[in-house]
């Protein structure tokens, strides 16, 4: 067995040991300063455009309608295809409208037969009225019969006439050139007079995109055409598809209408815009983009650089000795990826982009600066 006093040592001797091994522990080290990038908000000259959503028409569209009530006979057309002036588009049944002509006609000849006849009494009555073989009386009568036909003759003519326009109607044609869409009836159908679409024609070598505005931004749109002296008509627009692409042929504001809606607030603008290649057709959804106003010396920043909380828009800015300061500012309208700094901030001053949950009041950082117009500075992720 180890005696008391040499177990007395050991122990001693272990604890002097873990104690002189706690001692040594090293201090940790301070974290090195945060990298961020920053740009210098900078003061130039903006155009700001706004779009509104609008839809797209034909030069043309003209709605292809009977105008007599009967059975479709045949369609002489291609479904989806071009049309020209005076195409034949539908026959719909002749027989009843040709029957009705020649009953017209019929009584035309009639008419006229009966006209022949008083006349031939009025010129055998009247030497006879002047050397007072007959009375006068007769000599009214026969005039009277002879005014009567003349005006059956002409009721007569009038109804042939209208029988033959008609017959006319039976052969249904198109008015203009241009694109004809799907037909809505079939041969055999029965299709009447009371306003039944049959087809559209529509002329697409130009598109009208038809809009509306609200109040704001027509002021906007006037006083700025006022500055600029071109007036708000004729302004050049442009058109964003619903893919986001841009069509390639810019385009002119037409007219208004004549006043502002007063459910909506809102006043109806059309626009037209050449269409070379007929990719546009009506009934498309788009965008209609125009220039509603110029800030001079605007200070901008990019949009990543502006964080919100409770409602206030605040951006970071590197100071003095590269300490983070925390701002409140008022913004204004977007321009691109950037946005108009209204107050809260001074041009030169270097905000941080990206990276701002990690900073705090006060945090020493190493800022890289980049140029504004770097668009590799808006694409930094959010930490």
């Amino acid at each position: 067995m180890v005696p008391k006093l040499t177990r007395a040592i050991l122990i001693s001797a272990i604890a002097s040991s873990i104690f002189s091994c706690g001692d040594k522990k090293e201090e940790p080290k301070a974290a090195p300063p945060l990298e961020v990038q920053v740009v210098a908000a900078a003061s130039q000259n903006v155009p700001l455009y706004s779009e509104f959503v609008g839809q797209t028409f034909g030069q043309s569209d003209v709605e292809i309608t009977s105008r007599v009530d009967g059975w479709v006979q045949s369609m002489n057309y291609l479904e989806g295809g071009e049309v020209k002036a005076g195409q034949l588009l539908y026959t719909i049944d002749p027989l009843p409208f040709q029957n009705k002509l020649d009953q017209a006609k019929g009584g035309l000849a009639e008419a006229k037969t009966l006209l022949e006849k008083a006349r031939a009494d009025l010129a055998r009555i009247e030497p006879l009225a002047a050397i007072n073989a007959v009375s006068q009386r007769e000599l009214v009568s026969a005039k009277a019969q002879y005014g009567a036909a003349q005006g059956r003759v002409q009721s007569a003519e009038a109804s042939v006439r209208n029988a033959d326009i008609e017959l006319g109607y039976t052969r249904i044609k198109a008015t203009i050139s241009g694109v004809i869409g799907i037909s809505k009836v079939r041969v055999g159908d029965y299709v009447g007079a009371s306003r039944m679409i049959l087809n559209t024609v529509s002329q697409i070598n130009i598109i009208r995109a038809r809009f509306t505005m609200a109040e704001n931004d027509l002021f906007k749109l006037y006083r700025l055409g006022k500055q600029s002296g071109s007036g708000p008509m004729n302004r050049e627009v442009e058109m964003i598809l619903s893919d986001g692409s841009v069509f390639p042929q810019k385009g002119v504001i037409n007219f208004a209408d004549r006043q502002v809606d007063p459910t909506t607030g809102a006043l109806t603008f059309d626009a037209s815009f050449p269409n070379p290649d007929k990719m546009l057709r009506p009934g498309l959804y788009v965008k209609v983009r125009l220039l509603l106003e110029k800030r001079d010396s605007a200070l901008l920043i990019p949009q990543k650089a502006i964080g919100e909380l409770q409602g206030q828009k605040q951006v970071f800015v590197v100071g003095d000795s590269n300490k983070v300061v925390m701002k409140l500012i008022r913004t204004g309208p977007k321009f691109g990826r950037y946005t108009i700094v209204e107050s809260g901030l001074a041009p030169g001053e270097k905000v941080v982009i990206g990276g701002t949950a990690l900073l705090r009041n006060g945090m020493v950082v190493v800022p890289k600066l980049l140029n504004l117009s770097d668009s590799s500075a808006l694409d930094i992720p959010e930490n």
